[in-house]
């Protein structure tokens, strides 16, 4: 049974969409957080936070704080509350929200947020310090979440026992911390399984890869396909993915290839390239081109580009 979210927002609430793959039923669950990531804030109908992203490099033993604002666009004074949550990406990227310190690589346990209750007035901000306490020996990288979310009193019959007695939530925004020591320089990325997927119908050719992050870092990458014809040596290489993979995972990827090749036989390769101070990383096949919509190829040959 396979699932995926949609998140959009309505009336000053995150409202998801589950939809049930086999079944195609669609469910709508409230209080969800929308995993928007990559942006320098994000804002909603009522309130702010910026940014949404924290990258801690504290070293074990040591400790690092960074701010988040939070302002209040709405007409009255509001009361916000700041939880925990863990979270493990799944093979598309998405992130599975878990409870706090269940994971093998969470930091839920070393936040401290000064405050995490407050309130604010209509139209003013305020800073929020989160302070990483690495503790000692550990090296490697940690991950959680934080959710800011508005609170209003509740009856007793619908407390929500996650955030306690007396509050309740009506949307939140997620802020994505993760903890790695700068001396900890494990960068490595390896690419896998590249193979044409096209369907009938389909306006492009399209490939899959698998990408495997075999470091020990969050890392940045962008990856893109490069099509080296073989009998001219000509080369044209398409506009990039830019992504991002965390340690000891997979992820998925498809590229696209646009009907933009004259017909011939080509050496396609997929081309992984995360940082300069790393070598890029390929895996190759061999397709024929031939009135822009041949889907014919070879088996597929990894190699590897330095």
């Amino acid at each position: 049974m396979y699932y995926f979210f949609l998140f959009y927002f309505r009336n000053g609430i995150f409202i998801s969409i589950l939809k049930n793959m086999t079944i195609n039923n669609f469910k709508l669950i409230l209080l969800t957080i929308p995993l928007i990531l990559g942006f320098q804030d994000l804002k909603g109908q009522d309130f702010e936070v910026a940014p949404v992203k924290l990258e801690f490099d504290a070293e074990p033993s040591m400790n690092q704080t960074k701010t988040i604002s939070v302002k209040n666009h709405s007409n009255k004074k509001t009361s916000f509350v700041i939880s925990i949550s863990d979270f493990l990406p799944n093979s598309k990227g998405e992130l599975v929200v878990l409870p706090p310190n269940s994971s093998k690589r969470s930091c839920a346990n070393w936040v401290n947020i000064n405050p995490s209750f407050f309130d604010v007035n209509p139209g003013d901000d305020i800073q929020i310090q989160i302070t990483m306490l690495v503790p000692g020996e550990d090296y490697g990288s940690a991950w959680c979440m934080l959710y800011i979310q508005p609170a209003t009193e509740q009856t007793s019959w619908s407390v929500d026992k996650t955030l306690g007695a007396g509050v309740t939530v009506t949307g939140r925004i997620g802020v994505l911390l993760s903890q790695s020591p700068k001396s900890n320089t494990n960068h490595s990325l390896k690419i896998s399984n590249f193979s044409e997927v096209t369907q009938l119908g389909d306006i492009n050719r399209k490939f899959s890869a698998t990408i495997e992050n075999i470091g020990d870092k969050v890392t940045k990458f962008k990856v893109f396909l490069l099509a080296s014809n073989i009998a001219t040596a000509e080369e044209k290489q398409f506009k990039p993915q830019e992504l991002e993979i965390y340690p000891k995972m997979t992820r998925a990827i498809e590229l696209v290839l646009p009907n933009e090749l004259p017909t011939g036989q080509y050496a396609l390769a997929a081309i992984v390239d995360y940082g300069p101070k790393y070598p890029l990383e390929g895996a190759q096949i061999v397709i024929d081109v031939v009135n822009k919509d041949s889907r014919t190829l070879s088996v597929p040959d990894t190699t590897r580009h330095n």
